[in-house]
């Protein structure tokens, strides 16, 4: 199932587009339920993972936008 939404972290909004399955796989993000996820900044990607990470988050904000959306899909 694909998800879409946005995050507010300090000054910085990211729109988010998470593929999320009901179990976890060898291809999720730390073996968990999100095979796919991009965040992009200003409309700019910075972070993208697509059965691995094409794109890892570099800076902090970026880094906890990514914690939330595991935290709160990936189990």
């Amino acid at each position: 199932m694909w998800k879409e939404g946005s995050l507010k972290i300090n000054e910085s909004v990211f729109h988010y587009w998470i593929k999320v399955y009901e179990e976890g796989s060898q291809f999720g993000i730390d073996g968990g339920k999100i095979s796919k996820l991009m965040l992009k900044r200003d409309g700019k990607v910075v972070c993208n993972y697509d059965r691995g990470w094409d794109i890892e988050p570099a800076d902090p904000d970026t880094q906890l936008a990514v914690e939330i959306l595991l935290h709160g899909s990936n189990y």
